[in-house]
């Protein structure tokens, strides 16, 4: 296995600090672990005390103990090896069954850094460029149109009234990837755009995709940052069905999950395997948790392949699609992006776009899919300089940290915003050496 030296970052070697994060990007662990069922490596040999990653045990058990969660899985790699692989607290609380670290979750928008990959595999075989309009490959987007409030002071109002004008220009790829579309984002157009394109769960990606053209986009093209939560993801993963002459689930089976040997990772859940299905809660104004039977709506299709929201996968798959991606783009022996690729993906595409304007904090940009942090201290994080990561409705987290040269997986199916940041200090705070 090949390993970084040992170098010291004391604020007394600016230049060999610099250094050690340049290379640690530039040339990242190529080797990663087989398997992340278990641990591949002691916490101590990859610079980790064994002792601080219980904390991450610890943190997830005060969240269990008040009611936010019902259980979770952990991962942590460092060097290309697992150190940490964690299940906690039950997969059904009710009927009081374990939960198992081959546990499936639903990824919701942990999904959308799949797309992203998808996407940059068909940039790199040279079918499509970022700068692409989207018409030129679903010919129904050529003449999009942006809403526009009738009354200025009703942009509060759930269904404003709207008139609609010409796009300054059409949108494009990268303004998918990038959530700068307007694209259904949940602004004023929402109602006009779920009145004239209605997402049917019963539909397929090239049914329902063109019918989106015709919708008025939130903002001017490349002008805002704006979550579109479904729909412009989605419209990528038509693309890749045209661009490929593959259906979307195909796609990412044959060239993404095969080769990287996430076996448990699909749109669909085989019958054999929905007992590993993790049960979905909700915690309620009272503090309880509250079970959620049903699939939600939109996320019950066999048919409509959401790249934006629709994969379940474990924890085990996550981490070998994680290390990859830290990898620049290789795991064991498996190629599924070039390594200048990989830092694209992780570059900040939107300028000033994302931070404060799109109440995050500053320091913080926005790559191909993921959320890209530019300067630590002022986005108030302890994951790395470089490190890239998305999150899912359900809980879902990762970061890729390439600083230091580190993975990590958080799994759990209650929606939780401080856990995330708990779980990245418990991570962070382990690490004992370079």
């Amino acid at each position: 296995m090949l390993t970084s030296p040992s170098i010291s970052r004391s604020s007394q070697q600016p230049a060999l600090r610099q250094l050690l994060k340049v290379t640690l990007f530039a040339f990242g662990m190529t080797l990663g672990a087989t398997s992340f069922a278990q641990t591949t490596a002691s916490p101590e040999s990859v610079g980790l005390s064994s002792e601080r990653l219980t904390r991450i045990d610890d943190v997830m058990t005060k969240y269990m103990e008040n009611q936010y969660i019902s259980g979770a899985v952990t991962a942590v790699a460092r060097h290309g090896e697992t150190v940490h692989f964690s299940a906690q607290g039950y997969r059904d609380r009710e009927n009081q069954i374990d939960m198992g670290e081959d546990a499936i979750f639903r990824m919701a928008s942990m999904s959308k850094p799949v797309t992203g990959v998808a996407i940059l595999m068909m940039l790199e075989e040279g079918k499509l460029r970022l700068e692409d309009p989207v018409s030129k490959f679903i010919p129904e987007f050529a003449n999009t149109t942006v809403a526009m409030l009738t009354d200025p002071n009703a942009e509060s109002s759930r269904d404003p009234d709207i008139y609609k004008t010409p796009a300054s220009r059409e949108i494009t790829v990268r303004d998918l990837l990038t959530h700068t579309s307007g694209l259904a984002s949940s602004g004023i157009a929402s109602r006009t755009t779920a009145r004239m394109a209605p997402r049917d769960t019963s539909s397929n990606l090239a049914t329902y995709i063109p019918t989106l053209g015709a919708v008025p986009l939130d903002f001017q093209p490349g002008t805002k940052w704006q979550y579109s939560l479904l729909a412009g993801i989605e419209t990528l993963g038509r693309i890749v069905e045209i661009t490929s002459g593959m259906t979307f689930d195909q796609f990412l089976q044959e060239r993404i999950f095969a080769p990287l040997q996430m076996g448990d990772t699909s749109f669909v859940v085989p019958d054999d395997k929905l007992p590993r299905v993790v049960t979905l809660y909700e915690r309620t104004d009272d503090g309880k948790l509250e079970r959620q039977d049903a699939t939600p709506a939109w996320l019950d299709s066999k048919t409509l392949f959401s790249g934006g929201g629709g994969l379940y996968s474990t924890t085990h798959d996550y981490m070998r699609f994680a290390q990859m991606l830290l990898n620049r783009g290789e795991l064991d022996g498996e190629r599924i992006l070039g390594t200048r690729t990989v830092e694209l993906m992780a570059s900040n595409h939107v300028g000033d776009l994302y931070g404060p304007a799109a109440n995050r904090a500053e320091g913080l940009g926005f790559g191909l899919t993921v959320e890209v942090v530019l300067d630590p201290v002022l986005a108030n994080t302890r994951r790395g300089e470089g490190s890239f990561s998305w999150g899912g409705a359900f809980g879902t987290y990762f970061w890729v940290d390439p600083y230091n040269d580190l993975v990590a997986v958080m799994m759990i199916q209650t929606p939780n915003g401080e856990l995330r940041t708990d779980f990245i200090n418990a991570v962070i705070q382990a690490i004992a050496e370079d």
